[in-house]
């Protein structure tokens, strides 16, 4: 099996470790096989699209969801290391406001399985970092939200330590909204 899967600290979110060939002269792994993927994580998903981004050290980018149009994640870093996190916020949900975080780099080769419902960001913690992730539906622009990174009812624990100064925000990851607790 390509796949070995670990739980997280929420339910639905899951660390994967593909299975990885090295020898002197360097690796081989699959980075996805939908049918493996399904087999391993007893999901049965579609993919529907394929982001890649390219930060530098410091870049913060998240906390963001869609609203109507939820997009399931999975991340994988190929270039450089971040701290990877996703937020529960499902109504209803017994973890709502809850988060976990990971180390995600091209070392280790592992991904994180992000299911729609969840708000997702990273900080890039090497020079520069290549993020890759498939979603499980389309991008829909007016859809689109995010949550302030450092929402004091989240309480996220981000590697702050491992960057110099503030995290660098787009605008609109700097004027996003505060969490919003359930009644």
């Amino acid at each position: 099996m390509p796949y070995s899967v670990e739980k997280t600290a929420l339910d639905s979110v899951l660390l994967l470790q593909p299975r990885v060939f090295s020898d002197p002269r360097g690796f081989f792994f699959e980075s996805f096989n939908q049918r493996e993927f399904n087999q391993a994580t007893g999901l049965n998903l579609l993919f529907v699209q394929d982001n890649h981004s390219k930060s530098a050290h410091g870049v913060l980018r998240g906390l963001h969801f869609q609203k109507q149009h939820p997009q399931g994640k999975l991340v994988r870093v190929p270039h450089g290391r971040i701290f990877d996190v996703a937020v529960d916020i499902r109504p209803g949900s017994a973890q709502y406001g809850q988060w976990t975080g990971h180390i995600l780099d091209s070392e280790k080769h592992q991904q994180l399985w992000i299911p729609g419902g969840y708000a997702h960001g990273f900080i890039v913690l090497s020079q520069t970092a290549e993020v890759i992730y498939k979603t499980t539906d389309y991008w829909v622009a007016s859809d689109e939200d995010s949550i302030i990174w450092n929402d004091p009812d989240l309480g996220i624990d981000w590697p702050l330590k491992d960057i110099q100064g503030e995290p660098l925000l787009s605008a609109k990851d700097a004027a996003a909204r505060a969490f919003i607790r359930q009644p």
